[in-house]
């Protein structure tokens, strides 16, 4: 049905709506109730409550931008852990990414059973993020944890895994890197689209295999590394279950994560609008980040018809 028809004076007019437009909002209610209730509601009153002295057991009072003073003058915790939080996520997403890309570029290959290995290799994304599997990590990288015993064996001191702040830092991003099937998967896709002419051509020349990652493979995944990227900086700087779990932000608050410092604040504390402020730091920090690398994306993601973004 065209959306123009004639008017009294014989002129075209633009219908504003579908005739059928209450069928679609009627199948789009169920997502619009949730978006409201458990997402634009909560984060529209985190706003506010960032402004106020407000507790769980007790109302509210509004202080203003206290509870931000607060955050950048008082707070001896915060901004070591919101500098501990980029530094987990300097740490581990770019491991995750290239564990990512090499298992793909792995699992692209023509081998028998490869669809086994596919699914093998996904399966720690699906129970990697699990308090399961946070507590099965801890009590691999304990003192007396199963890793150390290993070493052991092979006659190598025991590493204090979560008894050193460095260390314990590192332990929890290695959970992080070892679910990277999601970011596999999307590599995976983005290989199986790269024209296999282009590898002919560059035989023919003589290139190496080295020369075709860089001049074919790399270059044409730039879309998948950009998105990939923009996700699991999001995802890092949220991290909340491992710190929390494995080492519980410690040993000497060395793995004191932002999103262990909020929970505590908000249900340890009871300071449910000082954690509300932080939240919103966090917030605008991680937008920062976010539209710097998509300003940055024009410089190095490549696209099939031959442009940039």
């Amino acid at each position: 049905m065209s959306p123009l028809k004639s008017n009294a004076a014989g002129m075209p007019s633009v219908r504003k709506y579908p005739k059928n437009w209450r069928w679609g909002l009627l199948f789009i209610l169920p997502w619009l109730l949730g978006f409201c209730v458990l997402q634009a509601y909560p984060l529209v009153m985190s706003l506010y409550y960032s402004f106020t002295d407000f507790s769980i057991l007790s109302e509210g009072k509004w202080v203003g931008p206290e509870n931000y003073i607060k955050l950048f003058t008082k707070d001896k915790y915060f901004v070591k852990s919101f500098l501990l939080t980029f530094k987990y996520a300097l740490m581990s997403v770019p491991m995750k990414l290239i564990m990512a890309l090499i298992v793909a570029m792995i699992l692209n290959m023509r081998l028998k059973g490869i669809n086994l290995f596919r699914t093998i290799y996904y399966l720690p994304s699906i129970m990697g993020g699990s308090v399961a599997i946070s507590i099965l990590w801890r009590f691999m990288f304990m003192k007396e944890g199963m890793l150390n015993k290993f070493l052991g064996v092979l006659r190598i001191p025991a590493v204090n895994w979560l008894g050193d702040p460095d260390i314990a830092l590192v332990t929890i991003s290695l959970l992080v890197i070892w679910q990277f099937g999601s970011s596999m998967v999307l590599f995976l896709a983005g290989l199986k689209n790269v024209p296999t002419e282009l590898y002919e051509a560059a035989e023919v020349d003589g290139a190496t295999k080295w020369v075709q990652f860089w001049r074919i493979t790399f270059p044409m995944l730039t879309p998948v590394v950009f998105f990939n990227l923009i996700m699991q900086i999001i995802h890092a700087l949220q991290e909340f279950t491992s710190a929390f779990i494995i080492t519980n932000g410690g040993p000497n608050h060395g793995t004191y994560l932002m999103g262990v410092k909020i929970y505590e604040d908000a249900f340890k504390n009871l300071k449910m609008g000082y954690a509300s402020a932080s939240s919103w730091v966090m917030f605008v920090a991680i937008l920062l980040i976010t539209l710097l690398v998509f300003r940055s994306s024009s410089a190095w993601v490549f696209y099939n018809d031959g442009g940039m973004d």
